[in-house]
């Protein structure tokens, strides 16, 4: 059975979209935190607009900077810096590319081998979450069935050195 992508409007600023994975949370944790793993299944696809650079830097007080477009002279840029890293367990990064940007929290819980992902997005004001749901609801999904088939190439072989 396929696993299934729920998206919940929690408050008015408050957006959750939760996932069971299959594969442990070392591996899916590693999926969020390596540019060369991120790259390979964060942008939907369908949307048929590349990702030109990815920058991270996963630490306390690090950051991110997400460039997308079909060209380097018009890009859009995703960016902010780390508030929370625990291996294998959480991650709260901001989104502060603009005024209406998210606190966004990932946590990674693993039972039998499946880790449950839980992404929290605290928004400003119910008009900022209004902004992003559209994107989210259609987007997300798209992006995790993307995740799911990385895990698979990948197997138990990330993250050993």
């Amino acid at each position: 059975m396929k696993n299934r992508t729920a998206v919940e409007r929690k408050s008015e600023r408050e957006l959750v979209v939760a996932r069971t994975f299959d594969g442990p949370a070392r591996i899916v944790f590693e999926a969020w935190t390596k540019p060369e793993l991120f790259e390979r299944w964060w942008v939907p696809k369908s949307m048929d607009v590349p990702l030109l650079s990815c920058e991270m830097d996963v630490r306390v007080g690090g950051g991110y900077r997400l460039e997308f477009g079909h060209d380097a002279s018009k890009t859009v840029a995703f960016f902010g810096r780390y508030l929370e890293v625990t291996p294998h367990a959480r991650l709260v990064w901001t989104n502060d590319e603009s005024d209406n940007g998210a606190v966004t929290t990932v946590t990674f819980e693993e039972k039998g081998g499946k880790t449950l992902l839980v992404l929290h997005e605290l928004y400003p004001s119910k008009e900022a979450l209004d902004d992003a749901i559209a994107g989210t609801e259609g987007g997300m999904p798209e992006q995790f069935e993307q995740l799911d088939e990385l895990l698979v190439t990948l197997g138990a072989s990330v993250g050993r050195s």
